[in-house]
């Protein structure tokens, strides 16, 4: 009985760094997700910072914020009235694919509400 006894004074308690080392990792995970978040939401350099804006059908109002550079945007529905709210020149284009008259709109700039366009490119080369 003696060696029974012995056995139950050293059973292996739980790990006592176990509790610890939760309670250490999960402040760490919420700030490196902060962190992460952080710096994925400063926007890239491949971004034209602002907001692009124009009038879609049954003049609704539509936007765009923060569009990639230099890639051809074709509109799916009826636009027209673009309006740069963007740091960087943006050229709408009277045909899909960037294509057909051109007009470049500087930032902070519009084109008149009446002016259609079909597709769009931000920050061309």
């Amino acid at each position: 009985m003696a060696d029974a006894a012995v056995v139950r004074v050293f059973r292996p308690l739980p790990h006592p760094t176990k509790d610890t080392d939760m309670r250490l990792c999960r402040p760490l995970v919420a700030v490196l997700g902060g962190l992460t978040l952080v710096l994925t939401s400063t926007g890239s350099a491949l971004a034209a910072d602002g907001t692009f804006l124009w009038i879609g059908p049954k003049g609704q109002a539509y936007s765009l914020a923060a569009p990639p550079e230099n890639k051809c945007f074709d509109m799916a529905q009826e636009a027209r009235g673009a309006r740069n709210a963007t740091k960087k020149p943006l050229v709408v284009y009277s045909q899909k694919k960037c294509r057909g008259s051109a007009q470049r709109i500087a930032p902070g700039h519009a084109a008149p509400d009446s002016k259609r366009f079909a597709s769009v490119v931000f920050n061309p080369r």
